[in-house]
C-alpha cells in the first residue's frame, strides 16, 4: 500500500471570520500555524508530520488569526476553468466523449473576446464545423448560455475537496 506524502496534501485557508480564502499546501499551512499566524481547525486523520523530536498532526483546515482584507474575487476564464464550468460537455451537441476544446461563440475574427460569456466547451468535431462563423451561419445553438461563475462556484465545482472536513466551511453541509 502506497502512502501519499503528507506534504503534498491540500489545506483550506479560512479568514479570521471563517470565510474561505484559498487552498495551499501542507508545508505553508504548517509554517503559518507554527509561527502563530493561523490556528489549525481540522486535521487529516491518521497522518502525522514527524520531526526528530516530535510529531504534529497534518492540517486540513486552518484559520488566520488576523483578518485579511481581500479585493473583489475574480476567476480567470482559463481553458481548464471553461471545461470544468461546462462539465466537459460540448455546448453545441452535448457529447462528453472525445477530446474537448474551447470555442469562441463570437470568433476572434469577428472581434470576439476571451471572456466567460464568449467561451464554451466544444468537441473537436463541432469546433471544426463551426469554424470562425457565427452560430447562426453555422446553424448551431448553444445548449446553455455561457456565463461568468461566482467565486464560490470555483470552490464548489472546480477545486477538489480532498477532505470531508472542508464541507461545512464551504457551505456544502448544513450547520
Amino acid at each position: 500500500m502506497t502512502m501519499k506524502n503528507p506534504l503534498t496534501r491540500e489545506v483550506l485557508i479560512l479568514n479570521q471570520n471563517y470565510e474561505p480564502l484559498s487552498v495551499t499546501e501542507v508545508k505553508k499551512a504548517f509554517v503559518i500555524s507554527y509561527l502563530g499566524k493561523a490556528q489549525v481547525i481540522e486535521t487529516y486523520s491518521g497522518v502525522q508530520l514527524n520531526t526528530v523530536s516530535k510529531s504534529y498532526p497534518v492540517p486540513s483546515v486552518v484559520r488566520l488569526k488576523n483578518y485579511v482584507r481581500i479585493s473583489r474575487r475574480t476567476i480567470s476564464p482559463t481553458r481548464k476553468n471553461i471545461l470544468k464550468r461546462d462539465g466537459y460537455r460540448c455546448q453545441y451537441c452535448g457529447t462528453k466523449s472525445g477530446p474537448m476544446t474551447v470555442d469562441h461563440v463570437i470568433s476572434r475574427t469577428m472581434r470576439g473576446r476571451d471572456t466567460w460569456e464568449n467561451l464554451v466547451c466544444a468537441c473537436v468535431k463541432c469546433n471544426t464545423r463551426k469554424g470562425n462563423r457565427s452560430l447562426k451561419e453555422a446553424g448551431f445553438e448553444l445548449i446553455r448560455a455561457p456565463r461568468k461563475p461566482q467565486f464560490f462556484y470555483l470552490i464548489h465545482n472546480i477545486v477538489s475537496i480532498p477532505d470531508p472536513n472542508w464541507r461545512p466551511y464551504l457551505f456544502l453541509d448544513p450547520l
